[in-house]
């Protein structure tokens, strides 16, 4: 291959020295990943976040989860709230499929370190955990129900009348997609909103009872205009989602003060830059793109991750229980098996920026959370590896996510927890 960038071994945490070098000063860094379902993505995000936070000043994680769940998260892990829970309890909460996805021993490892972390410093220098995600309609009413019943009871009335118009389909997200083309609720959810954004500032007997009440009907807001777009004729959901996330992330930065550095969380399709696959023919946008155009390409660092052969946790379907799969053999000319040919080694790749590199297009596996490995040849987006990323991890054989529903108590955890270096 013919890409300009410098490659380092990896084989533990202090192999991510020229990692922290390119990051440098930036305020950004997205953390990517070739599946939902593989351990040593989540294994070598904790290591880069550990470092970046002991290092480097960054105080905020935002993953590609909802916020609710997440929200209760940064509440452990800042000492206000179930404290004599571990860590694995607290995640156990996150029932939305695929529970695998933050209900997992990996995440758990991490989220135990965060907690400790915090407690030795004072609470404003403590690090926060959030979720970027625009699917929890439902659990963000009813907390904004119940925070509004009890701090601002004209507010929830309001709140109510919107959920009451989406109650009547069922709670059923499809149901509600297609009841939207007649009757939507979006003016419900628009006086809402209304209301927040005006007494949200108010909401200030808890630190961030401002930031969790306004993003909750944010929420309710931009998940009413995803459900709705899923069934019209230009179905722009994704382009719904990513800004939202993208929205999200500025809430939460503009909140924690000028001075705030993020790491955040989520798939490659989501973190590497839309502009450099084949997103960009049909219009689609996602987060790392739109971080790059808002905050410039110098503040933000975008980290790839993949592998070449191993195990995945995946489902078969929307809904089934999570399974261990084979992951097979990347394809032949992938980006992948291109690495996989040059050398076995796991390593770091840091992709030159000096204006002349060579932009070369790869087919680039992607893993969703419905996996089917006969199907292989459908899972790969092409690729200007080295324009879409910053750097990239990559992984010659991996092995499946650890499921905390699959290992229901500290008897049964695998051995290789707490999945340190």
């Amino acid at each position: 291959m013919d890409i300009t960038g410098k490659t380092f071994p990896l084989t533990g945490s202090n192999d991510l020295d020229p990692l922290l070098n390119r990051i440098g000063n930036s305020r950004i860094v997205m953390l990517g990943e070739a599946s939902h379902g593989t351990h040593e993505y989540y294994t070598w995000r904790s290591a880069i976040t550990k470092r970046l936070i002991g290092e480097k000043g960054f105080n905020l994680v935002a993953v590609e989860g909802d916020w609710p769940d997440c929200y209760r998260v940064n509440r452990y892990i800042r000492g206000y709230d179930e404290q004599e829970k571990e860590a694995a309890e607290v995640l156990k909460t996150f029932n939305r499929w695929p529970t695998w996805m933050w209900g997992n021993w990996e995440v758990a490892s991490l989220i135990s370190w965060l907690k400790d972390s915090n407690s030795k410093k004072s609470p404003d220098k403590r690090t926060g955990f959030y979720g970027l995600d625009v699917y929890s309609l439902w659990e963000s009413m009813e907390t904004l129900i119940s925070y509004l019943e009890n701090n601002d009871p004209p507010a929830a009335r309001i709140a109510e009348k919107a959920m009451q118009c989406f109650e009547r389909t069922g709670r059923d997200e499809k149901a509600y997609a297609i009841n939207s083309l007649s009757d939507p609720c979006r003016q419900e959810v628009t006086n809402l909103l209304r209301e927040i954004r005006e007494k949200a500032p108010s909401y200030d007997h808890d630190p961030e009872a401002a930031l969790n009440t306004a993003q909750n009907a944010y929420i309710i807001s931009e998940a009413e205009k995803y459900y709705a777009s899923m069934v019209s004729f230009n179905d722009q959901s994704w382009n719904i989602r990513d800004t939202h996330m993208m929205e999200t992330l500025n809430r939460i930065m503009e909140f924690h003060g000028p001075d705030s550095k993020v790491i955040i969380w989520e798939h490659n399709t989501h973190i590497g830059d839309a502009r450099y696959t084949d997103m960009k023919q049909t219009g689609t946008l996602n987060t790392g793109q739109l971080a790059r155009e808002q905050y410039g390409e110098e503040d933000v660092v975008l980290v790839g991750m993949g592998s070449y052969e191993g195990k995945v946790t995946a489902g078969s379907n929307w809904g089934t229980p999570e399974q261990e799969m084979d992951l097979p053999k990347a394809t032949e000319g992938s980006w992948e098996a291109e690495l996989h040919n040059e050398s076995p080694d796991d390593r770091l790749i840091i992709f030159s920026r000096n204006g002349n590199e060579k932009e070369q297009l790869f087919p680039h596996r992607a893993i969703g959370v419905v996996y089917h490995p006969q199907f292989e040849q459908r899972n790969y987006v092409p690729t200007v590896i080295n324009r879409r990323y910053d750097a990239f991890i990559y992984l010659d054989r991996t092995k499946a996510l650890h499921s905390l529903h699959t290992s229901q108590d500290r008897g049964q955890l695998p051995e290789t927890y707490p999945f340190e270096f």
